[in-house]
């Protein structure tokens, strides 16, 4: 059994089957097994993520909910102990139905179900990408030509997997994040000030002094018991020395001068920033492969999870960015200098939109929520998702992979590593976990059996 992946070791399934399904016969190799299947369209998803100009952890949060309910919804009909839960989702309503008198392959229908939601709701990627997934797309049916007697089947299956595609697709274009990469930020957007204001960072991830998205939380949720959750509600504001909002800031401040060389690797390996990673929600995401790897579940458990990772953090992206610019609230790089030590400089730069709560914390609290209802309290595994990459340049600090005992486990640590980073509080990561885990036990609700 597998403690471990490593996504840029494990991208060898994809690149076999291009190769294999051009050059040799197809009756030599056999179709890929579910965990595969699966895999190789989650690691697809990914990659995507990480290589999509403008992409952000918002949008990508979002992709991640359609695309994971894309893969459940193109074969749950093909079970009999499941159930669809479109109809239980905001909005969606019944999809369409398989007819019962045929026989429908169900790894081709999500094979082409993924290749369909893919292209869609990343319209924007690169022509290259747009090749690896036509790539991927044929390989994986090709290995089923030699297997599928019936035409009309292989024709039929891939048929129905598309329409599902097409139609949560269509539902996603009326959510108000369509195509959000095209508006990142919003230059007309008053900059609002009050003591305790969120102010557009010197030390930043962005070059932009606009917050990212800040319309985000208007958009609909996947779940209506998610758009109706009571907010958080931070500490008031006050700079007086020993105040318990004072004292938060102060623990930021008394941290970042005593950093172990654990908890700097812990801030970067969490950090996943845009553009050189698959960011925090594909993170999340890529957990969900660790463990159908180490399991080898059957094709609709492994869409499953994937389905349920992705509403998880997609609405734990629209509800933590509703409180954001609710509360609007001010992170260490501004507070700390004015009241406490004007030379002070976090360990990790400030992501481009205001603190509270966390949401590293609040989206890793959904999936790891998700994950252990699936999976257990107690799963033991290896994180090597960032193993390969160079050295971080500036905190001269290496990635190390990351042992767990529970998928809990990694919400904390996730959570902890923005607090060693400097740019949150103990508070905006208390409350992200308590929120995120109330999102992730909304999605577990849903009815996934009969």
């Amino acid at each position: 059994m597998l403690n471990g992946v490593n996504n840029r070791k494990y991208c060898w399934p994809l690149i076999l089957w291009t190769i294999l399904s051009w050059s040799c016969k197809p009756s030599v190799f056999p179709p890929p097994t579910d965990a595969e299947l699966a895999t190789a369209w989650a690691e697809m998803t990914t990659y995507l993520t990480q290589n999509t100009p403008s992409n952000s952890p918002t949008f990508a949060s979002r992709a991640f909910g359609y695309i994971g309910l894309t893969m459940y919804e193109s074969i749950v009909q093909g079970y009999s102990d499941y159930q669809s839960v479109a109809p239980q989702l905001n909005g969606l309503g019944s999809l369409a139905l398989p007819e019962k008198r045929f026989d429908y392959n169900w790894q081709l229908a999500l094979n082409a179900g993924q290749a369909e939601i893919l292209r869609s709701i990343y319209i924007q990627t690169s022509a290259s990408n747009k090749k690896r997934i036509d790539s991927l797309e044929a390989a994986i049916e090709q290995r089923w030509r030699k297997q599928v007697k019936d035409e009309e089947e292989l024709l039929r299956s891939i048929q129905y997997g598309k329409t599902i595609a097409m139609q949560i697709f269509e539902w996603s274009k009326t959510d108000g994040g369509h195509r959000a990469y095209l508006k990142n930020f919003d230059k007309q957007l008053p900059i609002r000030t009050f003591p305790g204001s969120w102010k557009p960072p010197l030390y930043a991830q962005s070059f932009s002094h606009y917050p990212l998205h800040p319309h985000w939380g208007k958009n609909r949720c996947f779940l209506v018991a998610d758009s109706v959750m009571d907010a958080p509600v931070p500490l008031p504001y006050d700079t007086t020395p020993g105040s318990p909002y004072f004292e938060q800031f102060r623990q930021v401040y008394e941290k970042n001068k005593m950093l172990t060389l654990e908890e700097k690797e812990a801030a970067i390996w969490w950090g996943d920033d845009p553009d050189v990673s698959f960011t925090p929600p594909g993170h999340s995401y890529s957990l969900g492969t660790i463990a159908i790897r180490q399991q080898q579940p059957d094709l609709i458990t492994c869409a499953e999870t994937y389905a349920r990772i992705g509403i998880a953090v997609a609405d734990a992206f629209r509800n933590c960015w509703k409180w954001k610019f609710q509360y609007y609230t001010e992170r260490a790089n501004t507070f700390i200098p004015e009241y406490i030590d004007p030379n002070w400089e976090s360990f990790w730069p400030d992501p481009p939109f205001p603190a509270f709560p966390s949401g590293h914390a609040i989206q890793a609290a959904a999936a790891a929520t998700v994950l252990t209802d699936l999976y257990g309290d107690f799963f033991r595994f290896t994180d090597s998702s960032h193993i390969g990459k160079p050295e971080d340049p500036i905190r001269k600090v290496g990635f190390k992979a990351r042992t767990f005992n529970s998928f809990w486990a990694v919400a904390e640590e996730t959570a902890n590593s923005r607090f060693y980073g400097g740019i949150h509080i103990p508070m905006d990561n208390e409350k992200g976990l308590e929120k995120g885990k109330e999102i992730g036990q909304n999605v577990n609700r849903l009815k996934w059996k009969k």
